[in-house]
C-alpha cells in the first residue's frame, strides 16, 4: 500500500473512531438531562417536595465532580477503553435502577451512578478526542454535551408525551443503545499504553498557578453564573414553567432545557475563533441581557419570552464558558494543566449544584416564584460584575 493511501486509511479510521467517541459523550450527556422532563411526574406521583427534587439533581453533580477530581488521570495509566467502558456499565446500571424505580431514594441511587459514569467518562472521552483528532477533537468535546443535554431532555419530553411507559421507555431505549456502544469499544484500538502510578492519580488535586490566579479570579464570577444557570434549568424549569405559564405540557420544559444547551452550543462554534476576551464579553453580556428577560416571563407568565430568554441566556452560557477555559488555560505549563482543570471543574460542578439545591429548600418556605427572582437576580448581578471587570482590565490594557 502506498503511504498517500495509507494515510487515506489512517484518517479514515480516525474520523470513524472521532464519531464515535463524540457518539458516546452525546450519549452520556443527554442520558443525564433525560430525567429533567420527569421530576415534576416523579414529584407528583411519590409526593416529594421541590428540595428532594433538587437533591436528586445535586446529587448528579456532585457525584460528578467527584469523579472528574478522583478518576480524572486514571485514562492516562489505565488506557482509554477500560475506563470507557467501566463508565458504560455504570450508566448501564444506573437506567436499570430509574426502569425498576419504586421511590425517590431508587432516584438518588440512579443519579449517583450516573453522575459517576459521565465524570469517569469525560476525561476518558476527552482525551481520547484528542488522541483521534488533535485539531477537531478539542471543539467537539466543547459542543457535544450541549447538544448531548438538549437531546436528552427534548427526546425524553416527546416520548412522555406521545408514546406509551411514560417513565421507562426512554431509559429502555437508552440501555440498548450503551449496550450497543460497549461492543463497538471491541474494536477501538487503544491509543495509551498502561503504565504504573495509578493509586498517585486517584488523590484529588486543587491547584492554580501563580500566573493564573488573577485571570482565575476574573473568570470566576461568569463562570459561577453560567453554571448556576444550568443547574437551575436542569433541576425546576419544568415545575416553574408549570407554576409561572400554566403549561401542564412536558413538552414545554424540555424545549426550554434544549432552547438554552442548543444555543450554548451553537454561541460555542460562533466564537471559537474570537479571542478569549472578546468571547467572554460577548458571553457575560447576553447573560446580563437573559436573565431580565427571563425573569420578565416567570413574573408575567410568558412562555414565549421564557424561551427567548432561554436562547439570550444560553448564548451567554455557551460564550462564557469557552472564553473563561481559552483565557484560563495556556497561562498553565504542561505539567500544570491536569491541576488546573480540575479546580476549574470542581468550581464548576460545585455552582452547578449547590445553589440550586439551595434554591430547592428555598421553594419550601419562600415560594418557586420569589426563590426564582433572588436566584436569577443573584446569576444577573454576577455576569455583571464579570462584565464590568472585563471591561475595566481591557480599558486598563489598552492605555498600557
Amino acid at each position: 500500500m502506498s503511504y498517500v493511501a495509507q494515510t487515506e486509511q489512517n484518517n479514515f479510521h480516525r474520523s470513524g473512531h472521532l464519531k464515535y467517541l463524540t457518539f458516546v459523550m452525546l450519549s452520556l450527556f443527554a442520558a443525564s438531562s433525560a430525567p429533567t422532563p420527569l421530576y415534576h411526574v416523579y414529584q407528583q406521583v411519590w409526593g416529594f417536595s421541590s428540595a428532594i427534587m433538587t437533591l436528586i439533581f445535586a446529587v448528579y453533580a456532585l457525584s460528578l465532580l467527584i469523579a472528574v477530581l478522583v478518576f480524572g488521570s486514571l485514562s492516562d495509566y489505565m488506557g482509554r477503553r477500560p475506563i470507557i467502558f467501566l463508565a458504560l456499565a455504570l450508566e448501564i446500571l444506573s437506567l436499570l435502577l430509574f426502569i425498576y424505580a419504586t421511590d425517590v431514594r431508587w432516584l438518588i441511587a440512579a443519579r449517583a451512578l450516573q453522575g459517576l459514569a459521565t465524570g469517569i467518562a469525560s476525561s476518558a472521552l476527552g482525551a481520547a478526542m484528542l488522541d483521534a483528532d488533535i485539531v477537531k477533537g478539542p471543539l467537539v468535546n466543547s459542543i457535544a454535551p450541549f447538544f448531548g443535554l438538549a437531546l436528552g431532555a427534548l427526546g425524553t419530553s416527546l416520548l412522555v408525551e406521545y408514546a406509551p411507559l411514560p417513565l421507562s421507555l426512554c431509559y429502555i431505549l437508552m440501555l440498548a443503545m450503551f449496550a450497543g456502544q460497549m461492543l463497538y469499544l471491541l474494536w477501538l484500538p487503544e491509543t495509551v499504553t498502561p503504565q504504573p502510578g495509578v493509586l498517585s492519580t486517584l488523590k484529588p488535586k486543587l491547584f492554580v498557578p501563580t500566573r493564573a490566579r488573577g485571570t482565575f479570579l476574573l473568570v470566576m464570577p461568569a463562570d459561577i453564573a453560567f453554571w448556576a444557570l444550568g443547574g437551575f434549568f436542569l433541576s425546576l424549569a419544568p415545575s416553574l414553567l408549570e407554576l409561572a405559564t400554566g403549561s401542564k405540557s412536558i413538552l414545554s420544559g424540555g424545549l426550554a432545557v434544549a432552547a438554552f444547551t442548543v444555543s450554548g452550543a451553537v454561541s460555542i462554534s460562533t466564537v471559537r475563533m474570537r479571542p478569549p476576551q472578546s468571547a467572554l464579553l460577548i458571553g457575560c453580556s447576553f447573560l446580563g441581557l437573559g436573565m431580565p428577560v427571563l425573569l420578565l416571563a416567570v413574573n408575567i407568565g410568558s412562555l414565549w419570552i421564557f424561551f427567548l430568554g432561554a436562547v439570550v441566556a444560553g448564548i451567554g452560557s455557551g460564550a462564557s464558558f469557552l472564553g473563561a477555559l481559552s483565557l484560563l488555560m495556556p497561562l498553565a505549563r504542561p505539567h500544570e494543566r491536569a491541576g488546573l482543570m480540575s479546580t476549574f471543574l470542581a468550581l464548576s460542578y460545585l455552582s452547578f449544584s449547590a445553589p440550586a439545591l439551595a434554591a430547592g429548600f428555598a421553594i419550601k418556605t419562600q415560594g418557586l416564584i420569589l426563590t426564582t427572582n433572588v436566584y436569577g437576580g443573584v446569576v444577573l448581578i454576577l455576569a455583571l460584575l464579570a462584565l464590568g471587570r472585563l471591561l475595566v482590565t481591557r480599558t486598563a490594557s489598552a492605555r498600557s
